[in-house]
């Protein structure tokens, strides 16, 4: 198992303020034959949250390789019918990711 990182360890805590929002599974893997994995996942919704720390440092979510496989793994979690948001740390730091997952748990309900 990967180490989490400080960022996914932030937006972890700013859920746990939210008790209306169920609690989320970490390391979420969704699909049986791959090993993608969630950061944070609602199975039972099909909403998961990515969090791609170090964009403004040319971390790995965007170099080359990088970002091809995210794209992949975005692609094929559509397919399988997830709704996934992604943020960055600065959308994490500012509340922007917070106030997005608690947003789309009013709306739907789920």
């Amino acid at each position: 198992m990967r180490l989490l990182s400080e960022i996914e360890e932030t937006f972890a805590v700013q859920l746990r303020c939210l008790p209306e929002i169920p609690a989320a599974t970490r390391e979420h893997t969704f699909l049986k034959d791959r090993k993608f994995r969630f950061d944070f996942a609602w199975p039972s919704c099909k909403m998961a949250v990515e969090i791609d720390g170090g964009t403004a440092t040319g971390g790995r979510h965007v170099r080359p390789q990088g970002y091809e496989k995210d794209c992949e793994k975005l692609a094929l979690a559509i397919l399988d019918g997830w709704v996934v948001f992604k943020f960055t740390s600065k959308q994490v730091k500012n509340g922007f990711a917070y106030n997005s997952v608690e947003k789309y748990f009013k709306k739907t309900g789920c």
